[in-house]
């Protein structure tokens, strides 16, 4: 129930609507009574000889036998007795007319008060899940990379959108179901009990039981239509493995393979459709014998009252059957309200889950200004472990790094290097130790402040689904196109942007993927570039690149470099020659430190080993 509580505190913002909501509901629900009663004087019309003996009789059935206490019966009498003389007075053409103006004027106003109940409450579940969504997807930007690395993609998004989707519906439980289909019960239950308590009472003694087998075949297809969900994921499963990988597919002959998986999978959800298919289409049938069986028993007990003892008018009788048939949607709407209220809350479960999880790295209380770099960033003795490990990726890491200096890390694979990196725009923060930038803590300057100081360009560039100069201007407002293009020429990208079909306004598709791998990597040299940051870190930026697309990468790096305090990982040591410290990693230590000059002196050193390596022709 709490978590329930938690989804309707998204409604609060939209209680205008909601009200509106709410008294449409009301509304809705008098007039869908009022239309079904005025059956009873339309037929009264139609084919009884006299009206007023009718009402007469009616008026005498009602005092004899009604249970109701008596102020409520004299209430209820002298309604009926304005009605009846306003409705009658006349021939019985004019009363006709005036019934059919109230028959119209009732479901006139039903149908407007429905369509209105319907709009305002879709504008509260639809703005309460726009602001659900919304918090949840911009509370992941606040948390830590160390989450996104314990958490799948495709769980995530799911959360944001089927999820959030699921408890969508929730609300309409709550305002539309919790309210309407009770009010509906009261208004039927009433015009019913007001007719006949007798008939009122044996459809009720009869109702449960065929609500009983109509909820249980309910259930019955609910279970399955959450194995046919399950199933269908399988076959998206094999689907997108396959055309992601087509390639190594008909590289190693597996067709076949995959066809029979494919065939396998498609064979279970043929039968598991079959299954729910003869248990959908049984239930037609069965809620309509059922419901014959009801109405069969209180007709034949009605046709009683009306024939034999005449304590029930024929109008009244039919007047009757329509009620009574009218109770059954709502009642079994409300059977389903609870299902759908534990649904959602699991749902919203999942999301809450991200909106709970505290963001470790966030700015401190007191956190401090920081516009510009002026001397100097500082490693103070920093070790790391990540979460839920015992073994430290860092140990007593110390070094320093003067403005306009290149520091180069090298090292084996796994030896921290992208870690020691990632540290100092605080993706992470240290477990020990600290990082300083100009002699302040880093953890006590505004992350927005930091970050907007840094440019990074790594290995797997990711670039978005949208033109080249929007990607080049990412995060940038109103960014002139001369600018851009300045950019793209230092990066040595504007010539093959210039031969795409739109130029700059060339969408490049998801990751860039109508771009080879130099190309993508010389579009993110130009976002750094555009950025114009005093920090740069190079993470890998010239690996698995081809030698032309590596010389024009390595010629858009210098130029990226020049002015700038740059750490940049190289496992191509000929990248790094120049660079004004080089610290060797290994597991999680510095193991050298120096010059390329002074490193390639020490012939027992590691360094000298991965030179010889990459050299040795």
């Amino acid at each position: 129930m709490r978590t329930y509580l938690r989804i309707l505190h998204f409604v609060k913002p939209y209680w205008k609507h909601l009200l509106i909501s709410i008294i449409c509901t009301i509304l809705f629900a008098l007039f869908n009574g009022t239309s079904v009663y005025l059956t009873i004087p339309l037929l009264d019309t139609l084919f009884q000889e006299s009206a007023n003996k009718q009402v007469a009789e009616t008026s005498t059935v009602s005092k004899v036998e009604s249970i109701l206490p008596d102020w409520i019966t004299g209430i209820k009498d002298s309604v009926a007795d304005s009605f009846n003389n306003f409705v009658f007075s006349g021939s019985k053409t004019d009363a006709l007319l005036k019934i059919c103006l109230l028959v119209l004027i009732a479901f006139f106003a039903k149908n407007i008060f429905g369509y209105m109940q319907a709009y305002f409450l879709s504008f509260v579940e639809q703005g309460s899940m726009k602001d659900l969504r919304n918090r949840a997807y911009e509370h992941l930007h606040q948390l830590p990379m160390s989450y996104f690395k314990n958490e799948r993609v495709g769980n995530l998004i799911s959360r944001i959108t089927n999820d959030v989707n699921i408890v969508q519906g929730s609300i309409a439980a709550a305002f539309l179901n919790l309210i309407r289909e009770p009010l509906s019960i009261i208004v039927f239950l009433g015009i019913a009990v007001s007719i006949s308590w007798q008939l009122t009472l044996l459809a009720f003694v009869i109702l449960p039981f065929s609500m009983f087998i109509i909820t249980w075949i309910g259930l019955k297809l609910r279970k399955h239509s959450a194995i046919i969900q399950a199933k269908m994921g399988d076959i998206t499963s094999i689907l997108q493995e396959t055309i992601s990988g087509v390639k190594i597919v008909k590289a190693f002959g597996m067709e076949n393979y995959e066809n029979t998986k494919f065939n396998r999978e498609t064979h279970s959800f043929f039968r598991m459709m079959l299954r729910i298919t003869r248990v959908r289409n049984a239930t037609s049938p069965l809620t309509e014998f059922l419901s014959v069986i009801v109405g069969v028993v209180i007709i034949y007990y009605g046709g009683v009252l009306v024939l034999q003892e005449q304590t029930l008018s024929a109008s009244q009788f039919l007047g009757f059957l329509f009620a009574i048939f009218q109770l059954m949607p709502p009642i079994k709407e409300l059977s389903g309200v609870n299902n759908r209220i534990q649904e959602s809350s699991a749902a919203a479960d999942r999301v809450f889950e991200i909106i709970d999880t505290y963001p470790e790295i966030k700015d401190n209380p007191g956190a401090v200004e920081k516009k510009s770099f002026s001397s100097r960033v500082e490693f103070e003795n920093v070790s790391f472990t990540y979460e839920n490990s015992s073994e430290k990726v860092l140990s007593g890491i110390s070094f320093r790094v003067s403005k306009g200096e290149v520091l180069a890390l090298v090292g084996p694979s796994g030896g921290g290097k992208s870690t020691l990196v990632d540290l100092i725009p605080r993706f992470y923060d240290p477990s020990e130790g600290r990082i300083l930038i100009d002699g302040t803590d880093i953890r006590d300057i505004r992350i927005k402040d930091l970050r907007q100081m840094m440019g990074i360009v790594t290995q797997e560039t990711f670039l978005f689904n949208e033109t080249v100069a929007n990607n080049i201007a990412y995060g940038l407002k109103d960014f002139p196109i001369e600018r851009i293009i300045e950019a793209a020429k230092t990066a040595n990208a504007h010539n093959f942007i210039m031969d795409m079909p739109g130029g700059y306004d060339s969408v490049i598709g998801e990751r860039g993927i109508k771009l080879s791998g130099g190309q993508r990597q010389r579009l993110s040299i130009a976002r750094a570039l555009l950025k114009n940051p005093e920090i740069m870190i190079l993470d890998e930026a010239t690996s698995a690149l081809d030698s032309e697309s590596e010389i024009l990468v390595q010629q858009a790096i210098e130029r990226l470099m020049e002015n700038r305090t740059t750490f940049v990982i190289a496992h191509r040591l000929s990248t790094i020659r120049n660079a004004t410290m080089i610290i060797v990693l290994d597991r999680g230590k510095i193991v050298q430190y120096g010059t390329h000059s002074e490193l390639i002196g020490d012939k027992e050193g590691l360094y000298k080993k991965f030179y010889e390596m990459q050299f040795r022709d």
